[in-house]
């Protein structure tokens, strides 16, 4: 009886081992930023949402995983994929060859571009070619960061995120801040951005992708048909609408 009652234990303990190492494996940790509205941003709830999230968590489920979706700083994105911390990192993060080096990417998911924002009374800066010796805010480690430090003679401040950015250009602490299209489109819908105006054309065609481990192709793939799965499912268009009208 006893050895009887020993095997029974053994085997459910063996079982439930194995539901917890499948519940474990289905698991996607994603990470994301907390200040990039509206493609992630925390709500008047303190919950993370936004197009990003929507998407991942609808790609996480069309792929098998449940997305574990987890907020830091944009900069500490691609360091936590690259140490295995996150399974994956969405915050509208554009390809760039830079980062292909440290880590791989999905198929594009979004096309973007950066705009440069300024006071509306600020009649002096009509496009980026009027920024050479001005004042520029920017969000740390993205590509407004890199064309912000482009532009000759600019004094740039980083700042950790992109409404950080925007508020130091309403209280007249820089002249203008660069950032990703779709972002400053957003904010100025606001009521932070009634004040605020888009000056000169779109600059640099970007994409999105989702960031991944490079030991990891296997999940790229597996985002991958996901994603298109959702784009013919009709799916990706309602997230789109939802966030983007």
């Amino acid at each position: 009886m006893k050895k009887l009652l020993t095997i029974l234990m053994i085997s459910l303990f063996a079982v439930a081992t194995c539901c917890y190492a499948a519940d474990k494996q289905k698991v996607l940790r994603v990470g994301t930023e907390g200040a990039f509205a509206p493609f992630e941003f925390i709500d008047e709830k303190g919950q993370i949402t936004g197009f990003d999230v929507d998407l991942i968590r609808a790609l996480a489920e069309q792929a098998g995983y449940k997305a574990d979706v987890q907020v830091m700083g944009f900069d500490a994105l691609i360091p936590a994929v690259k140490t295995k911390i996150l399974d994956c990192a969405i915050a509208g993060m554009t390809i760039t060859e830079e980062r292909k080096k440290v880590v791989l990417f999905t198929d594009s998911y979004y096309d973007a571009g950066l705009y440069v924002l300024v006071r509306k009374d600020n009649n002096d800066i009509k496009g980026y070619q009027d920024l050479d010796g001005k004042r520029i805010a920017c969000q740390i480690g993205t590509t407004g960061e890199n064309k912000s430090r482009a532009v000759p003679g600019a004094r740039v401040t980083s700042y950790n995120t992109n409404v950080e950015a925007c508020m130091e250009l309403v209280a007249k602490g820089v002249d203008a801040v660069i950032n990703d299209a779709p972002v400053v489109a957003f904010y100025l819908k606001s009521d932070a951005g009634k004040n605020c105006k888009i000056v000169g054309d779109l600059l640099e065609a970007e994409q999105y992708g989702i960031a991944i481990h490079k030991d990891n192709p296997k999940l790229v793939k597996e985002l991958n048909k996901a994603l298109s799965v959702l784009r013919k499912n009709g799916t990706y268009n309602k997230i789109f609408n939802k966030w983007f009208n």
